[in-house]
């Protein structure tokens, strides 16, 4: 049984935080969040302590950390856990620039703690199939995989300021998808963004409309597209295709129900936002991370690859201003 201490108790948090609590194999033991009446009802929700962050790292009847706080906590917040010897689920990203989340991972490298990073995406049933199979030869050798990731509207500008940009904040589970499509690293970035979907957006130094094409060192082809508007619901699509065939995982939609009639077929919208779509892929990417200490296993996705990831979307943020393409570095 893992011991889990949760810190944040915002949106992404209680989605951890009731998933821990429905582990036949995990307890939360304590949670934490700077919102008080936040973590009074999560804790009442899942039945663990409220305690402050810095007794949860340090308490020694708790074995693993999730960390669901602001981005610009989590490296600090990695580094403190591993000091402690403590296993680390954190959210995406580690940091929003590649430099210092190399300093934290050399710190949980010298530790020797279990890190995962949370790409909860590779974890959906339908995306970890189609992983499967093509792992497995069935559209031949990996040629151009095509993401397509559009959210129903975009978040509020108060978010938009601080989330470090649409390459560093929604595009980066685009990057580590692609990444673990392709099987091969990136080796350059070359990216167009527009703001159509909210001038203020465009105001706040931002994007909300974007695709970027990525090449790997053999000629592999990544191209992601990024949208904050999809009136057709949250728009979730990978294709790729190979040199013996395509394969392809489509949206979930709200029902599998379709009516045909003499205007045509009509079905339902897809699924609206990430609560629901990816329900199914937080649970599962828990139960990896679990099983993964309990072996003495190094979880994946691991520290590098969300390295990896965040030094995509720093070479996308430096492309879409240049205009020109931009070299990734890779270990």
């Amino acid at each position: 049984m893992l011991r889990f201490g949760l810190l944040g108790a915002g949106r992404i948090g209680q989605i951890h935080g009731k998933n821990i609590a429905a582990s036949p194999d995990a307890t939360l033991v304590a949670l934490a969040d700077v919102d008080k009446g936040a973590a009074r009802k999560l804790a009442k929700a899942t039945g663990a302590d409220v305690r402050d962050a810095e007794a949860i790292i340090a308490a020694g009847d708790i074995d693993a950390i999730l960390i669901g706080t602001p981005t610009d906590t989590h490296a600090d917040l990695i580094e403190a856990a591993a000091k402690v010897d403590k296993a680390v689920l954190c959210e995406k990203p580690v940091d929003l620039a590649s430099r210092r989340v190399e300093r934290c991972l050399k710190v949980v490298e010298k530790a020797g703690i279990p890190l995962m990073i949370g790409f909860n995406r590779r974890f959906d049933p339908n995306f970890a199939a189609l992983k499967q199979r093509i792992a497995k030869g069935a559209i031949g050798k990996v040629e151009i995989v095509t993401v397509f990731s559009r959210d129903p509207g975009p978040p509020p500008i108060s978010y938009i300021e601080r989330s470090g940009g649409l390459y560093r904040d929604m595009m980066i589970h685009d990057f580590d998808i692609a990444r673990f499509m392709l099987a091969e690293e990136p080796v350059e970035v070359t990216a167009y963004g527009s703001s159509l979907v909210d001038p203020a957006i465009g105001k706040a130094g931002d994007v909300d409309t974007a695709v970027v094409i990525m090449r790997t060192a053999s000629g592999k082809l990544a191209q992601i597209s990024n949208s904050r508007r999809a009136a057709y619901g949250y728009d979730q699509r990978i294709e790729v295709h190979g040199s013996e065939g395509m394969a392809r995982a489509d949206n979930i939609l709200e029902t599998t129900v379709e009516i045909a009639g003499k205007s045509g077929f009509e079905r339902d919208p897809a699924q609206n936002f990430f609560l629901e779509r990816y329900a199914d892929a937080y649970r599962l990417e828990l139960a990896a991370f679990i099983a993964a200490v309990a072996k003495g296993k190094a979880p994946s996705p691991s520290g590098r690859d969300g390295l990896q990831a965040q030094r995509l979307a720093d070479a996308a943020t430096k492309s879409c201003e240049s205009g020109k393409p931009v070299g990734v570095k890779v270990d």
